[in-house]
């Protein structure tokens, strides 16, 4: 088993340990918010709930890996926090408003 020093490696293995975090992050959360859209929420097709749950589930992990990398480098605060929430909330209501858009056209 080899053992990877976090304070030791290179940019690399960080770029890495992050994309995969932020996969895995994604993964997971896609398959919690499937399974609490499809019991909770019967009205739309599974189609629309794994797109809805993949959408929010990447950009819940983005949040998290952004708030390690920046706590990594000392920048971490709760503004910046707040800061990058909002930002990710307002490109989610952006992106529904597009969806919707979208639809009523057809």
């Amino acid at each position: 088993m080899t053992i990877v020093d976090p304070f030791a490696t290179n940019w690399l293995g960080l770029a890495l340990f992050y994309v995969s975090l932020f996969v895995a992050l994604s993964g997971a959360f896609a398959v919690l918010g499937f399974v609490i859209r499809f019991v909770g929420l019967k009205k739309e097709l599974a189609f629309h709930s794994v797109k809805t749950a993949f959408r929010q589930s990447f950009l819940f992990a983005f949040l998290i890996v952004a708030m390690l990398l920046l706590q990594a480098h000392d920048l971490f605060s709760w503004t910046n926090a707040l800061f990058l929430a909002v930002a990710l909330t307002l490109l989610e209501f952006f992106l529904l408003a597009q969806n919707r858009a979208r639809f009523s056209k057809n």
